[in-house]
């Protein structure tokens, strides 16, 4: 077994810490070290030099790096005393590597050259249109509004009434009646969130179960020793059902922004294959041994 034999290295070591001129002496390539049948040369390690190192930075760097260099050698030595017979797969291996890596920068390459990353309202709707089965919720997911405020409000009355009131104009009378007196009003109609989330701003309980709730689009009402509550759910889905457009548009823009790859590389191959083709860069033998044999089955015929 081929054994780690050090060249110059500690020479060049001391060299480089005395060195104040350290472009000067990287101008050389000295043998730095031996180790597994392999050699290791200033030259191979010049452009890992960090750069306005001092000469004693620079030795320390250098030393760190030939004992790197040395153990990776010495296994790699390793490796391939151990698994010999097993050389020729390793190869195949590395070049199946090689080749789908250079395909994958290939496909890259006319991905980058060819999309479109646009995508309309329309053809969003379009795909969930289609595939509105493929999207079923696994939990419960609500739209609505709650407000909390002192028990006994004098608008407490006023308050209920817009709650459960529809349109702009309602809407904003509401938003303007909480801040004037300091209620707290909690906006999730522009966005469905968990039940759970939602039930986050009430005072309720973690033994008890307020599916029950979810059946009326009243107001409704709950109160602790702090503080009185009105809620309103506007809009449900549950577990099973499609899960609402607003939530699936990043994804179905990914979906369809992976199509439009998977179509251009498509295409591309194709193009690839036709040229091909047209300039008789291709030969299929086992299609002319199949003409052949049905010529020869036509004749005897």
């Amino acid at each position: 077994m081929k054994r780690l034999v050090y060249i110059l290295a500690a020479a060049a070591l001391c060299a480089l810490a005395a060195c104040q001129e350290i472009p000067r002496y990287f101008a050389s390539d000295r043998t730095l070290a031996r180790a597994g049948g392999r050699e290791l040369r200033l030259g191979d390690v010049r452009s890992s030099m960090p750069e306005g190192l001092s000469g004693e930075d620079s030795a320390a760097f250098l030393r760190v790096y030939i004992d790197r260099w040395v153990r990776k050698q010495l296994k790699l030595e390793e490796a391939e005393e151990l698994f010999s017979s097993s050389e020729a797969d390793i190869d195949r291996m590395v070049e199946e590597y090689r080749q789908a890596l250079l395909i994958r920068r290939l496909d890259q390459h006319y991905v980058d050259r060819d999309i479109d990353t646009l995508f309309t309202d329309e053809q969003i709707a379009e795909y969930y249109r289609a595939h509105r089965a493929d999207f079923r919720s696994d939990r419960t997911l609500v739209r609505g509004r709650i407000v909390q405020f002192q028990p006994g409000a004098r608008q407490a009355r006023k308050l209920r009434e817009l709650l459960g009131s529809d349109g702009a104009a309602r809407e904003r009378d509401l938003s303007d009646l909480c801040a004037k007196n300091g209620f707290t009003l909690t906006d999730l109609e522009g966005q469905w969130v968990d039940y759970s989330e939602f039930l986050s701003y009430l005072p309720t309980l973690r033994s008890q179960n307020y599916d029950s709730a979810l059946a009326s689009r009243a107001v409704q009402e709950m109160r602790d020793s702090r503080a009185q509550y009105y809620y309103r759910i506007s809009d449900v889905r549950r577990p099973g059902e499609t899960i609402p457009l607003e939530l699936l548009r990043p994804t179905i823009r990914r979906i369809l922004f992976n199509r439009r790859q998977g179509e251009i590389v498509r295409r591309h191959e194709q193009e690839l294959y036709d040229r091909a083709v047209e300039r008789k860069r291709v030969r299929l033998f086992v299609d002319e041994e199949q003409e052949q044999e049905s010529d020869s089955r036509a004749i005897n015929e």
